[in-house]
């Protein structure tokens, strides 16, 4: 008769627990145009942001719930606009893997078995991984056929330049991207990013002021090549050492700060076609991540945003 009785409360503790567990899932927290953001996508976003940066975990859960808020609502403003350009939320399947195996790469991830195994251990599942690169890819081809027309890349002036040395700089560098608004002082502005640089670090400053993609992972670029980089930006650079941030600088969509984490010189390879190429790359790459920061300031004033 007990056994009975305590089976009985088991059960209607589970079913209670389901129904709360239910309706915490079935609440939405945004409305992004027609789409949705429940408070169940953003404990699944924080999970995933934790993973590809760790230092999140050190910040206080009220601010790691607003930047992962705020990283859902950029990718809902994206895939808005990606749907309306593209009869199908698709893209090639080889194309898709090589950017996922891309990504793993930079994680530093053995392999694509390995990298499903870590996800799964923060509860996360790899279609909506999928879903998120091909949101990403979409926008990306999106941005290229609308302004690769306007890139301007001297690929002869970079092989001359190229040519000059037989050495190339490298610089490990960190982004902060912002913008002001009609409401706001660039001065002020900076000078509450630069006070969270001071207070806590740059990279914790990225995750909570940049507007880039890049504030995910913490503002972290990699490894650039100081002869991709603008001259404008070079200059700046040339006037900070390791571990030191340069001032606000204008670059389209928006101010720019970079941290240089750290400065290498590496021997020029003996195929130049391939390095030209590579360098070439990237300032295309830089040029258009710059058009794509206009253009999603843009569609993001045509959406409405509503917390519920």
């Amino acid at each position: 008769m007990q056994k009975k009785f305590i089976i009985k409360i088991l059960c209607l503790f589970l079913i209670f627990l389901k129904s709360e567990i239910n309706a915490y899932e079935n609440k939405i927290v945004v409305k992004v145009d027609n789409e949705i953001i429940t408070s169940i996508d953003i404990l699944n976003e924080i999970d995933y942001l934790t993973f590809i940066n760790k230092d999140l975990k050190k910040f206080e859960k009220e601010k790691i719930y607003e930047i992962s808020k705020n990283s859902l609502i950029r990718e809902k403003v994206k895939k808005i606009e990606v749907l309306k350009n593209f009869n199908e939320m698709k893209v090639d399947e080889q194309y898709l893997d090589a950017a996922i195996k891309n990504y793993i790469t930079r994680l530093n991830i053995s392999s694509f078995e390995s990298f499903t195994n870590q996800i799964n251990k923060y509860g996360l599942d790899i279609k909506d991984i999928k879903q998120r690169f091909t949101i990403e890819l979409l926008w990306n081809q999106l941005i290229y056929k609308k302004y690769s027309n306007s890139v301007k890349v001297d690929k002869e002036l970079i092989k001359k330049e190229f040519q000059q040395t037989n050495k190339q700089k490298e610089f490990l560098l960190s982004e902060i991207v912002f913008n002001v608004q009609d409401n706001e002082n660039i001065q002020d502005k900076y000078k509450l990013i630069e006070n969270t640089i001071k207070e806590q670090d740059f990279n914790r400053a990225a995750a909570i002021h940049s507007t880039s993609d890049s504030a995910s992972s913490g503002g972290i670029l990699g490894w650039i090549k100081q002869s991709s980089i603008d001259p404008k930006i070079n200059n700046e650079l040339k006037n900070i050492t390791i571990n030191q941030f340069t001032k606000p600088i204008v670059v389209p969509g928006g101010f720019l700060i970079l941290k240089i984490n750290n400065i290498r010189e590496t021997e020029k390879k003996n195929n130049s076609e391939k390095e030209v190429e590579l360098i070439f790359e990237e300032k295309v790459n830089q040029q258009l991540n710059q058009f794509s920061n206009i253009y999603f300031n843009k569609v993001l004033k045509s959406i409405a945003i509503n917390e519920i």
